[in-house]
Order: structure tokens, then C-alpha cells, then sequence
């Protein structure tokens, strides 16, 4: 096989991420005795990293007797796009070539990614000393960097010294406002970009949309929401996503079911969005209704977050009936529970009152973090288990699992309900003399309550004048309510 054949045909599996044909390929170069071909190699090279097979790329890079300026952009490339920012800028360092503007861009997003500013700096400065800096994806890494780094001031200056920003530096600055809690900036660039008639695209909505959510901008997001109808981008799965969760926020569940009709292909994240926004909206019902939907008219493979979202659901419906059936579906087909999906399980079952299924899940569950630990011994003691709760936070502790106030409400309601008040005030001024956690209105809500039914007013109204909350009206009505038992 031809060395010009070859490599067309590893640059088509780097493009369509076709590892095992791009490893056959491999395996012809090094029959053919071409491997040391710098332009074979970098090629492997390329494919291996666009694959996400970093360590693959990085043995054929450490192999080559020959490295050119491509074999380093490659290799700082790969780890950058493979989540590895500070192997990215160490090679970076190491190289004692010109590095070309492919190793720029690169390197200056390992920097946003780390939130090196200096470096960041550096290596700006080392841009515009090569002539780097003027192309316009080194100078859209500069805005991204800044950005992420804070510095917005920064980022425009890029953006205003570039001969011709393209959408990308829109885009980048968009969200870069968006997420220094500058949207109304946001929105400008978003306006200047139209004026310019630039086209938006999904990533141009992506900041701008969740925007109006966390202002609780309706009106701003309609007038969006339009927009991206006469783009044809609200049926894309993207966007629709976007909009889907954007209306939820606002209770608008009609019209985030329209937004999810009319996605044309939709992912698996499509169905996950409007489960989970159902369930935002209190809209059990309909969330449960179309995981079914999911599995059996269109019998796409649910993952961990699906799991999760509709064990939520049925905690909110109080369905123990729908959590078996589907619990019962888990275990046929997913092996290996996630520690997420276990929580939101055993929480399922608190919520149901079968206080028996959730200490079942607990037990068979392999990893566990302090979620788990909490959602248990919280259930515990909410439904009088008070002696097995204390007995989980003892087991807690020996694994060296530092609670946190959660457990601590969950441990005081066990003794509430229990009538244990020496036992409650030893767990509560433990909170802050031994694991440093300061007691908020809940827990002095909880003391104050056992110690009024217990007659104890006298360090009731002590233990009130400790916080700055202690004179709030629900812990007056809490006090005032056990003094009336």
C-alpha cells in the first residue's frame, strides 16, 4: 500500500475517530517499514490523539527519531483536547522549535482551562513576538483565556485589536461576559454580532439562553426563543436541550413539552432534559410517562442520569409501585450501579416509607459517599429507626467519613422523634466543638422543639439567645407548639 494511501486513509479514521481501523493501519506502516517517515508518523500520531488514545499518540511521538513542528502541535493538541491541559503546556515548554499557531491555540486553552494567567501572558506575548496572535483561532484562544481567567477587560482588548472577528470570538466573549455575571455585557456583543450580520449558531444561544433562566428574564427568552425558530436551530437537539431546561425554570412545562416534540433526532440528553424537567415542575405524572415512552416506543438506552431523574420522580409521586418496576429494570440491565443513581434509589424508598428497600439498597451498594450515608440516616431517622441511624454514624466515622450539617439534621430528627434530649444536645454541640459546622435554623428548630416538649425551657430559651436566628418566627412557633403538647 501506497505511503500517499495510507495516510489519506488515516486522516479520514482521525476525522471520523475510527481507532481500531486507524490501529490496523498502523500495523501496515510498520510492515511496510514507514514508520519512521515523519509525515506517516505524525499522521499516527494525529489519529491516535483525535481518537482520544493520548498515551498511543504519546508512545508513537516519544518513538520518532524525527519531530517536526506538526509532531509537537499534534501532541500538545491531543492533550489538550484530551482533558490534559498541564501535559499540554509541560510539552509546550519542552519544545525547542517555533511552535506554529496550531501549538498557540493550543496552549493558551490549556491555560484557560487551568486558569494560568500568567502563563497565559507569557505565552500571549510569545504569539505576537512569532506573528501568531493575528490569526483568528489564536486570537478567539486569547478571548477564551481572558475570559476564564476573569480578566474581561483583557478579552475585548483582543477582540477590538483583531483584523476580522468571526462568530467563534463573538461567541467566546458572549459567554465569557455571561459567566463573569456580566450578561447585560453578553447581550450587547450578542447585539453588536446581528449588526454585523453575523449568523448565530447554537453556542451563541448556549450562554445567552441559560442567562434568561437565571435572571428569570421570560420575556428576553421568548424574543431568543424566536429567534432560534428562524434559524432552525429550536429543533436541533443542542438548543432544544437549552430551551427545554430555560422553560422549567419557569414552571412553563407546556411549553417545554412543544420544544421537546419537536426536536427532530432526539439523544439521549433530549430525553434526559424533559424527564428531569418534569420532575423540576412537579410534573411527576408526565416524567414517568415518558421514560416509559423512551423505553418502549423508541427504545432508546437510558443511562445513570435517567435513572436518577426518575427515581426522583417517583420519590415526588410516592410511587413505590413505578420505583419497583423500574428499579427491577436497573438491576436486569445496568451491572455496575452508579454511587448517584444508589442515592437517588434509597432516597426513592425513604420518600415511599419502605424504610426496608432503602436499607437493602444501602447495604448492597459497593461505593458509597456522603450523600449516601446522609439520605439513610436521614430516612432512619424520620421514620423512628433513631438506634440504627446512631449506629451509621458511628460505622461513618470509623471509615473516616467527616459528617457535615446534613447528617447532623438527620441525626437530631432521629432523637426528636425518639424523645432522646441529653443525646440530642450532645450531637448538638458537637456540631461546632468537634467537626467545626455551625448549627443553622433547622437544627436550633429541632433542639428547641424536644427540649419545649421535655419541659426544658430554661435552656430552651438559653440555646435561642446563642444565634443570631434564635428570636426567627419559626423557631418561636416551634418553641411556643411543644409548650402546648
Amino acid at each position: 500500500m501506497a505511503a500517499e494511501t495510507i495516510v489519506s486513509l488515516l486522516h479520514h479514521c482521525a476525522k471520523i475517530k475510527a481507532f481500531r481501523y486507524g490501529f490496523s493501519l498502523h500495523g501496515a506502516v510498520v510492515k511496510t517499514g514507514i514508520e519512521y517517515d515523519v509525515y506517516v508518523s505524525n499522521h499516527i500520531l494525529n489519529m491516535y490523539a483525535k481518537c482520544g488514545k493520548i498515551n498511543f499518540a504519546r508512545h508513537v511521538f516519544d518513538e520518532m527519531p524525527e519531530k517536526n513542528v506538526v509532531s509537537w502541535s499534534a501532541m500538545i493538541s491531543g492533550y489538550n483536547q484530551g482533558g490534559e491541559p498541564l501535559l499540554a503546556l509541560d510539552l509546550f515548554s519542552q519544545t525547542h522549535l517555533v511552535p506554529n499557531g496550531q501549538s498557540f491555540a493550543s496552549a493558551i486553552h490549556a491555560c484557560g482551562s487551568l486558569r494560568a494567567l500568567e502563563t497565559g501572558q507569557q505565552i500571549h506575548a510569545q504569539s505576537l513576538k512569532y506573528g501568531y496572535a493575528c490569526l483568528s483561532f489564536v486570537s478567539n484562544s486569547l478571548i477564551s483565556m481572558y475570559m476564564k481567567c476573569g480578566y474581561c477587560s483583557d478579552a475585548l482588548l483582543v477582540f477590538s485589536g483583531s483584523s476580522e472577528a468571526d462568530p467563534v470570538a463573538y461567541n467566546a466573549l458572549i459567554t465569557g461576559f455571561i459567566e463573569n455575571q456580566q450578561p447585560e455585557r453578553g447581550f450587547k456583543v450578542f447585539k453588536l454580532m446581528q449588526r454585523q450580520d453575523l449568523v448565530p449558531d447554537h453556542f451563541t444561544f448556549a450562554g445567552l439562553l441559560t442567562s434568561c433562566a437565571e435572571s428569570e428574564n421570560l420575556d428576553r427568552a421568548m424574543v431568543l426563543h424566536c429567534q432560534t425558530i428562524k434559524l432552525k436551530l429550536d429543533s436541533t437537539p443542542f438548543v432544544g436541550n437549552l430551551m427545554i431546561k430555560m422553560y422549567s425554570k419557569f414552571n412553563l412545562i407546556q411549553e417545554a413539552e412543544k420544544i421537546f416534540r419537536q426536536i427532530e433526532e432526539k439523544d439521549v440528553f433530549s430525553w434526559n432534559t424533559f424527564i428531569a424537567a418534569c420532575s423540576h415542575c412537579e410534573d411527576y405524572e408526565m416524567s414517568l410517562r415518558t421514560f416509559g415512552e423512551m423505553l418502549n416506543e423508541h427504545s432508546v438506552r437510558p443511562d445513570d442520569f435517567t435513572f436518577a431523574s426518575v427515581f426522583s420522580a417517583c420519590a415526588g409521586f410516592a410511587s413505590i409501585h413505578s420505583g419497583k418496576e423500574i428499579h427491577a429494570h436497573l438491576i436486569k440491565t445496568r451491572l455496575n450501579q452508579d454511587v448517584g443513581v444508589g442515592n437517588t434509589l434509597i432516597n426513592m424508598y425513604v420518600k415511599c416509607g419502605s424504610i426496608k428497600h432503602a436499607n437493602s439498597v444501602f447495604n448492597k451498594m459497593i461505593h458509597r459517599n456522603l450523600v449516601s450515608w446522609n439520605t439513610i440516616i436521614f430516612g432512619l431517622g424520620d421514620y423512628r429507626h433513631g438506634s440504627r441511624a446512631f449506629e451509621l454514624f458511628e460505622q461513618m466515622k470509623a471509615i473516616g467519613l467527616k459528617p457535615d450539617s446534613v447528617t447532623f439534621l438527620g441525626l437530631l430528627m432521629a432523637c426528636n422523634h425518639a424523645g432522646l434530649v441529653d443525646k440530642c444536645l450532645g450531637f448538638f454541640n458537637s456540631m461546632k466543638e468537634t467537626y467545626g459546622i455551625a448549627p443553622d435554623i433547622e437544627h436550633l428548630k429541632c433542639l428547641i422543639d424536644l427540649l419545649g416538649r421535655a419541659g426544658r425551657l430554661t435552656e430552651a430559651k438559653e440555646y435561642m439567645k446563642k444565634f443570631p436566628f434564635g428570636q426567627d418566627p419559626v423557631i418561636l412557633r416551634s418553641l411556643h407548639s411543644a409548650c402546648q403538647l
